[in-house]
């Protein structure tokens, strides 16, 4: 099993950036595909972005192309969403999440552990 603590949520006005981190212990972090889901009220949690083991390959869901960017840094267990150029509708809380395989999965069956989430406010 491996822990994941999001932080660097916030309130935004519309435009603006904010850059999210998600710290990983308990597992090889290297060795665990990394994705980032968020989930908005009244709606089912959705895929935003995931990264593989090494950061060699990417998927991002077609709401976030070119605004949000994932990276991560295998020596500091840690994974970051850079988020630019936000709109109101991207306020929702962000998890987190890991799973073994290498492919960049965008269910949430897909993977097995999942962080408390953070909060994205995005005002108008």
């Amino acid at each position: 099993q491996v822990q994941l603590v999001e932080s660097g949520g916030g309130l935004v006005q519309a435009g603006g950036s904010l850059r999210l981190s998600c710290a990983a212990s308990g597992r090889t972090f290297s060795s665990m595909t990394m994705g980032w889901f968020r989930q908005a009220p009244g709606k089912e949690r959705e895929f935003v972005v995931a990264i593989s083991w090494h950061g060699d390959t990417t998927s991002y869901a077609d709401a976030v192309k070119g605004r949000f960017t994932i990276s991560r840094h295998n020596a500091k267990n840690t994974v970051y969403l850079q988020m630019n150029s936000l709109k109101p509708e991207d306020t929702a809380v962000y998890y987190c999440a890991a799973r073994t395989g290498y492919r960049t999965a965008t269910e949430t069956y897909d993977y097995n552990d999942w962080g408390q989430g953070t909060q994205v406010t995005v005002s108008s």
